[in-house]
């Protein structure tokens, strides 16, 4: 199935297009590409975000001048961005409704309101995305495409003000024809019965908390914990759904603490220790979002600061940045998840996302619940705005990293024979961890093969720990392709093209194959097309974007 998750990338590099066929028709629509319609990535992308079965939003070439950087410069500039001169206003549907066009367009986010027109030269996604909420609440589809975006910090000096509310009185609705039914909610909460639940205990020196998903916990399922200053957070990941506790504890208690995960009996315990024994009348009090059950997507999401504890090259313009999570927080990204990494640049808030890999491809791609540090695997862009940042840490400055997110999961592999993976530039990383995943998996999967783009020798990742690899197990095979290569080069050159696929993937009698595809928007698209034209089904495909 086409799924979504993230290319580790700041913005696209000047080589994306090195990946690609050297078709001159490229830049004119995706019809001449005998491209399918259907939107690549799939939803939650960073790329363009759409529900299923409709257009997603593509990345459009920018103006020269109309960088990110250049949009920050801009807007703290002290020009009037609102046309309002510092004022803020209240704000009518009906006022809002006539600021629609191009040349003036405001939009709606979370009840307030924004003059956007300044912004629409600088926004990736083109103004056609922006006219989409022109005069109009854009809350929703603001979420589908970027909600972990701070708007608020990006839009700051474009903001008019707060929509007026308006008061009305609900009008009762009629009897029902059984005259004593209740009205049906629209959106019925989940099953009392089917939604998680929690209980504790306690000895003298220590605090149990125990969480009952009343399901088996998903490969894609994970538990997250931040203990800081006396406050419990704790977050369940059930495929699509988010279970929280949020707490502030009746007594103080130690820094540590120990999450234990019973995946297969769906049962979650965290243990505490005092720093005084004792008895506690109460577990604690009840703080926001606490004892909630909702779609992750509806949860906000949630930093904790990290160490950065040291970087290691990888080639010359990459390198494994290991960040140490802070004390009190226990969390371990599944396969195929990625992170969001946040930044104050020059008083704007910035996020990327990025896809942890493991220390080395030698390392278990099982790490422990406890594992306290993450392995990031970042190209830095010397034009970009956040890698440059990054680049620019020194070893024990904090960077401020998300929980898990992204649709992949692991399901679709249990009986697969075959994994296919092809990867461009730094599209590798979410490949990483699946290599050593599908490894492990000595019951169904027999072969493991590994495709690299990349436009020169010596930009190719990890290539002597693959090398190694395939060496030592004849489970797994890579090959290598260089669109720009030198003379002594003697293994694939060129681009992603139909001959190379239907030789590199090659379906053997009684095969179930699966396909990952990982790298710039443009090759993941015309890679996924290509596959399709194959024969490949959706349930056959994964997308990453970035």
């Amino acid at each position: 199935m086409l799924g979504e998750n993230q290319r580790d990338s700041d913005e696209d590099s000047e080589d994306d297009e090195s990946f690609l066929p050297n078709w001159g028709c490229l830049r004119s629509g995706n019809n001449m590409l005998n491209i399918p319609t259907q939107a690549f990535p799939a939803p939650g992308s960073q790329q363009r975000v759409a529900p299923s079965g409709q257009s997603g939003r593509n990345k459009v070439a920018l103006k020269p001048g109309h960088s990110l950087m250049d949009w920050i410069r801009f807007s703290k500039s002290g020009k009037d961005l609102t046309g309002l001169r510092g004022r803020l206003i209240e704000v009518t549907k009906e006022e809002l409704q006539k600021h629609n066009t191009r040349d003036d367009c405001w939009t709606c986010i979370r009840g307030m309101v924004y003059n956007v027109t300044p912004y629409m030269d600088y926004h990736p996604g083109g103004e056609e995305e922006l006219m989409k909420a022109a005069g109009m609440d854009g809350t929703d589809l603001f979420d589908q495409v970027h909600r972990w975006v701070n708007y608020e910090s990006m839009l700051k000096e474009c903001l008019v003000g707060r929509m007026a509310t308006i008061t009305t009185k609900a009008a009762m609705p009629p009897p029902s024809a059984m005259g004593l039914a209740p009205p049906q909610l629209l959106a019925p909460p989940p099953d009392k019965d089917s939604r998680p639940r929690y209980d504790w205990f306690q000895t003298d020196v220590a605090v149990h908390l125990v969480v009952y998903a009343k399901r088996k916990i998903p490969s894609s399922g994970c538990t997250i914990v931040d203990l800081k200053g006396g406050v419990l957070r704790l977050e369940v990941l059930l495929g699509k759904m988010s279970y929280m506790i949020h707490l502030s504890l009746a007594d103080e208690v130690e820094g540590n603490l120990e999450a234990n995960t019973g995946f297969s009996v769906g049962k979650i315990q965290i243990s505490i220790r005092k720093q005084a024994k004792g008895k506690w009348t109460s577990l604690g009090q009840p703080l926001e979002s606490h004892n909630t059950f909702l779609r992750k997507k509806d949860r906000a999401l949630y930093y904790r600061d990290c160490v950065l504890v040291s970087k290691t090259e990888v080639n010359h313009n990459s390198h494994v940045f290991r960040l140490q999570l802070p004390r009190g927080t226990v969390m371990h990204v599944p396969v195929g998840k990625h992170v969001y990494l946040k930044a104050l640049i020059k008083d704007t808030e910035v996020v990327r996302p990025y896809t942890p890999v493991d220390q080395s491809l030698a390392a278990a791609s099982h790490n422990s619940s406890q594992e306290s540090d993450l392995y990031l695997m970042i190209k830095v862009y010397p034009d970009g705005v956040f890698t440059p940042h990054l680049s620019s840490l020194h070893i024990g400055d904090c960077v401020s990293i998300s929980g898990p997110e992204g649709t992949f999961s692991l399901r679709p592999l249990h009986d697969v024979t075959h994994l296919y993976l092809l990867a461009a530039g730094t599209g590798f990383t979410p490949m990483a961890r699946l290599i050593q995943q599908a490894l492990q998996d000595t019951d169904t999967m027999r072969k493991t093969k590994l495709l690299c783009f990349n436009r020169r020798e010596e930009d190719i990742l990890w290539r002597c720990e693959l090398d190694d690899l395939a060496a030592n197990t004849d489970r797994f095979q890579v090959e290598y392709v260089l669109s720009d290569p030198c003379d002594s080069w003697s293994g694939r050159t060129g681009r992603v093209e139909e001959s190379m696929l239907e030789e590199f993937l090659t379906r053997p009698e009684g095969s179930k194959c699966y396909v990952c595809v990982c790298g710039p928007t443009a090759f993941t698209e015309i890679t996924i097309g290509l596959l399709k034209q194959q024969g490949f089904s959706e349930e056959e495909l994964h997308a990453f974007q970035g």
